[in-house]
């Protein structure tokens, strides 16, 4: 491969799958030190990339500017101006789909990469790449479209950057919910986009009731009014009202929370794929997606999947109208507890 001096990375969202490519930035850092790095991200996701020692440059992507024919022709030719004011010599389209391989090819870099399970065309824009791990984790199959580009990677590193003004507001987030950072504390990550991957409410409220008598803070976190609600449910079941940080975060400082954690509790969502980024003790409960490509990342061991017939359906609701989780009962989760804490 000959000398890379500008790489353009295409990974715009969700959350949790642009934390799996993170290390991808590292990566090419790694074995191109000098390489300018630029990043195309959707705004909800931007954040987890900012202040990333190994991204050079950032380019926001705002999907919602593009979706009416009129607003295509209002936005193409200013983020196509943004894009283009580099020459890259490789674009790696980690997302795999329309939307990213339009981008890749405004892009016009040389080498055009992609990873291995390329969907709507995106594989006539990018060179699929079928690398030694894909059938792995999603983790490694974005770092075998670095390695096609020539990169070692040599340790795998979810670069994450939290300043210390987040840090102290993430503290006194934590003091103003009712606790205190230093104490033992248990993070339960509520929420998720898909119904199928979220654990029962009713779960959660008895394992912030076995958490409290361990003498260990159960924690919950997330955002939006969906989480707001399953927060409150889980509050009104429990003996002791968990703390309740939903919505009182940003990313980064959310982050900050997890890191300083005992362990954190969650479904196939992005705080707990954050969680295992950042090496705090992570545990999965899994149904819809297994955990050979989507688990806890480093520490697959940890994850819980739904024993039904039909896990692995990757439906974002079940077709069958059943609470896909509701087979994992707490006695599991404390289990693989007792064993972390």
């Amino acid at each position: 491969m000959k000398d890379i001096t500008s790489v353009l990375v295409i990974k715009l969202s969700a959350i949790g799958d642009v934390i799996h490519a993170l290390p991808v930035s590292y990566a090419i850092k790694e074995t191109y030190p000098t390489a300018k790095l630029t990043w195309v991200v959707e705004p909800p996701a931007y954040d987890i990339l900012k202040d990333n020692p190994y991204i050079d440059n950032i380019i926001i992507f705002e999907k919602k500017k593009f979706k009416s024919f009129k607003g295509f022709l209002k936005n193409y030719g200013p983020f196509n101006k943004i894009l283009r004011g580099d020459k890259y010599d490789a674009s790696l389209d980690l997302q795999g789909l329309f939307k990213s391989a339009a981008i890749a090819w405004s892009a016009k870099a040389p080498i055009r990469l992609g990873t291995c399970n390329m969907r709507e065309m995106s594989n006539k824009v990018s060179k699929p790449v079928i690398g030694p791990h894909a059938e792995g984790h999603i983790v490694e199959r974005y770092l075998d479209v670095a390695r096609e580009l020539g990169c070692k990677v040599e340790k795998v590193v979810f670069p994450m950057n939290i300043s210390e003004r987040d840090a102290q507001a993430a503290i006194g987030a934590m003091e103003q919910a009712g606790a205190h950072m230093e104490n033992p504390y248990v993070v339960l990550a509520v929420g998720a986009n898909w119904p199928n991957k979220r654990w029962p409410t009713r779960f959660y409220a008895r394992l912030s009731d076995w958490l409290y008598n361990l003498k260990i803070i159960p924690v919950i976190i997330g955002g939006g009014a969906m989480d707001g609600q399953l927060a409150a449910d889980i509050e009104s079941m429990a003996e002791i009202p968990p703390i309740n940080l939903v919505g009182k975060t940003s990313l980064k400082q959310l982050a900050y929370v997890i890191q300083n954690a005992q362990a954190v509790v969650g479904g196939d969502t992005g705080p707990v794929h954050l969680a295992a980024g950042l090496g705090t003790k992570t545990v999965m409960v899994m149904g819809p997606t297994d955990a050979n490509r989507n688990g806890p990342y480093g520490q697959l061991e940890n994850a819980i999947e739904a024993r039904r017939p039909c896990k692995y359906c990757w439906k974002r609701a079940c077709p069958k109208g059943l609470e896909c989780l509701s087979v994992i009962h707490p006695e599991a989760v404390e289990e693989k507890l007792k064993k972390l804490l």
